[in-house]
């Protein structure tokens, strides 16, 4: 609802998914007030569970980011523009949008090198690895930067654009490991972003794509997304080695079957994310296979590159969203996306 306050200015009254501890999500009354110079004020559409949402919601915290205060969860964001801030140029109210969720810093080594998604200081939405926390776009409006706002290529829906965060990482994944046409490529675990990697690797001209998974709903939709062969992991596997390995699950018990299956000099990248501390690594075959192993951290402008992907093939979109639910049916949503026998990516619908 559309409010004037008592100083005359024009208000948002909404909600907000606010996490407070592991499990202890509450619903929050919020008011957004006009966007001020630069800013721009979207009401938002679609919001996609992420990995780290759910590890928020089960664990109070994702690796060495814990929760220390309530935090507003989310940063797979869509939505339209609701208002324009002073001096704002190339959007109109009305718009469909995708919202960037990184906010570098600009001034950092890492930055000034152009290497933006590793900036030290950077803001990510939903994020406590900073004190205050950074708050997220689960939510029914809020007010962002104008250099993080995307207006929609042709053909792309706020719904499907949703997506278009998840796809970047993928997508940031593949570059890390450089030329990928006619190459032999593994993806160890399909969960959404292995699931993305896949269709990723098919629209770069992967040569053979082989997924793998302990689950074979999974498989199955990486099958739909372009896996030439799939394998249950619970299963004996075939003798196979690849030219290209991107190790999705972040277990490390799955590190040693993912160096084993990296042909010699060939490239490793580590997509999934270890907990801190040491993760037992078998750096012998590594050295002996002379095996480059590559790390990967979130993306850049790989999400201007998802967009337009997603808007040449959505079908990426359809295949691999299995639910979407009101954000007053968020209790149901995190219960369905932590099932992944049954769940890839689940929506929230942020203005049901």
């Amino acid at each position: 609802m559309t409010r004037i306050d008592g100083a005359g200015v024009d208000v948002l009254d909404g909600k907000a998914l606010v996490i407070h501890a592991a499990r202890d999500l509450r619903l929050t009354p919020i008011s957004t007030a006009a966007p001020g110079a630069g800013e721009i004020r979207v009401r938002l559409a679609w919001g996609g569970l992420c990995g780290s949402d759910l590890h928020y919601f089960l664990h109070g915290g994702v690796g060495a980011s814990v929760l220390r205060e309530p935090m507003v969860l989310g940063h797979e964001v869509s939505g339209t523009i609701d208002r324009l801030g002073p001096g704002v140029e190339g959007f109109r109210i009305g718009q469909d949008v995708a919202i960037h969720p990184a906010q570098p810093c600009g001034v950092c080594p890492e930055c000034q090198r152009g290497l933006r998604h590793l900036c030290r200081s950077t803001r990510f939405f939903g994020s406590a690895a900073f004190l205050p926390h950074t708050d997220g776009g689960f939510r029914t409006s809020m007010i962002v930067r104008a250099d993080q706002v995307r207006a929609l290529p042709p053909g792309l829906d706020a719904r499907r654009a949703a997506l278009a965060e998840p796809l970047a990482v993928a997508l940031h994944a593949i570059a890390r490991a450089g030329d990928v046409r006619g190459r032999s490529i593994l993806v160890q675990g399909v969960g959404p972003i292995g699931a993305l990697v896949v269709a990723g690797l098919s629209d770069h001209g992967a040569g053979r794509i082989v997924a793998t998974d302990l689950q074979d709903f999974a498989l199955s939709l990486a099958s739909k997304l372009g896996a030439h062969a799939t394998w249950n992991a619970r299963e004996e596997a075939p003798e196979e080695e690849f030219d290209v390995v991107f190790e999705v699950t972040g277990v490390a018990a799955a590190l040693a079957n993912a160096v084993a299956r990296t042909r010699r000099g060939g490239i490793m990248v580590q997509v999934g994310m270890f907990p801190p501390g040491l993760v037992e690594t078998p750096l012998a075959q590594i050295i002996s296979r002379e095996i480059d192993f590559r790390g990967t951290l979130r993306f850049d402008t790989e999400f201007d590159d998802a967009l337009r992907l997603l808007a040449k093939r959505p079908e990426i979109a359809d295949i691999l969203v299995t639910h979407q639910l009101a954000l007053d049916d968020y209790q149901d949503a995190f219960a369905i996306g932590t099932d992944r026998s049954r769940a890839a990516k689940v929506l929230l619908d942020l203005n049901a």
